[in-house]
């Protein structure tokens, strides 16, 4: 960037004008600025992927650190440190792993490493960059977010031809990002349940906790801090000694995981099952399996390993084991 840079006021102020859409020729003229200096810090701040309200959210210093991440700055002054993020990253995932211990174990190799507290700025700063749910530090075997996607899947009825929609059902770990989808009926108890006991025996183990949305097949009655789950589903957790947690409501960032998973699933599932025809659920879910082992195996964006490499590297060893037996659904009779 420039010897000079713009205050970082201004540089608040024209993104807010932007974001309400003012033209670039106006911002110029209301900041009497130059409108290539308007285009350069606005190419930044997009590439940010942060709203106005997050970006005047930031510290001066913050967004200082966020403007100084281009191709020339890192090449010269911190070029080695952009290449070791996303290796902390996967590292900080680690349970028990903190940045002040990752920062410490590079002072060994790199005698001339930035001091810590600017360390964890330029993480920070690079961690913007990256995908908004990569922001979210999930520790290895804490959580495993459910959700069902909003679009359905079909099947034909081989003897009416009656098209069936069935409804799709997507998991996926905190740490790790590894991702199990399945078809079923309904969003009903049953299915619903039985998808999970399906996702634990896929993933081979337990997580701390499961997060779910305020499904009525979760829970009884919604609350701002306590919430009633259903017998069924607390029996459950109690057969595998996890925890369940439904998601607070209005509060998005609280699934926001799984929800980008699902957006995923529609890009790298739907999307190749479209053109075929299905006639059992059976065969419609061994689809569905093969093409989420794919999207498993492919390296994240920026990164050169994937879900299942990550899966297997940390999160894996995390997980509670499983019982003996699956758990069965149990039915609730009231008596008279």
């Amino acid at each position: 960037m420039a010897n000079t840079h713009l205050d970082m006021r201004k540089i608040k102020q024209l993104y807010r004008f932007y974001t309400q859409g003012v033209s670039k020729r106006k911002i110029s003229k209301r900041l009497g600025i130059s409108r290539n200096t308007v285009r350069k810090y606005l190419d930044l701040l997009i590439k940010s992927k942060l709203t106005s309200e997050e970006v005047d959210a930031l510290t001066f210093e913050e967004l200082r650190i966020l403007l100084d991440i281009d191709h020339t700055h890192v090449t010269t002054r911190h070029s080695y440190l952009f290449d070791l993020f996303p290796i902390v990253n996967k590292e900080l995932k680690k349970v028990g792993v903190t940045r002040y211990l990752v920062w410490e174990s590079y002072l060994q190799k790199y005698p001339d490493l930035v001091s810590y507290s600017r360390f964890c700025h330029l993480y920070k700063a690079w961690s913007r960059n990256q995908s908004p749910v990569m922001r979210f530090n999930h520790k290895a075997g804490d959580k495993m977010f459910v959700d069902f996607t909003g679009k359905k899947l079909s099947i034909i009825d081989p003897g009416t031809g009656e098209v069936k929609e069935l409804e799709v059902f997507v998991a996926v770990l905190g740490a790790s990002g590894y991702t199990y989808a399945e078809a079923c009926p309904s969003q009903k108890r049953e299915d619903f349940i039985g998808c999970m006991v399906n996702a634990l025996n896929f993933y081979g183990g337990v997580p701390k906790a499961i997060v779910t949305d305020n499904l009525k097949s979760a829970v009884t009655k919604s609350s701002k801090y306590e919430p009633i789950l259903n017998e069924s589903l607390l029996a459950m957790a109690t057969h595998y000694n996890t925890t369940v947690l439904p998601t607070r409501a209005y509060r998005p960032r609280d699934k926001a995981l799984v929800e980008n998973a699902v957006k995923i699933v529609y890009t790298r599932v739907f999307a190749p099952l479209g053109a075929t025809d299905f006639y059992t659920l059976g065969a419609l879910n061994t689809a569905i399996l093969e093409h989420t082992a794919v999207h498993n195996k492919t390296n994240f964006q920026s990164r050169n390993y994937s879900r299942l490499e990550l899966f297997e590297s940390i999160e894996k060893q995390e997980l509670t084991a499983l019982p003996v037996e699956s758990y069965r659904l149990r039915q609730y009779v009231m008596g008279t």
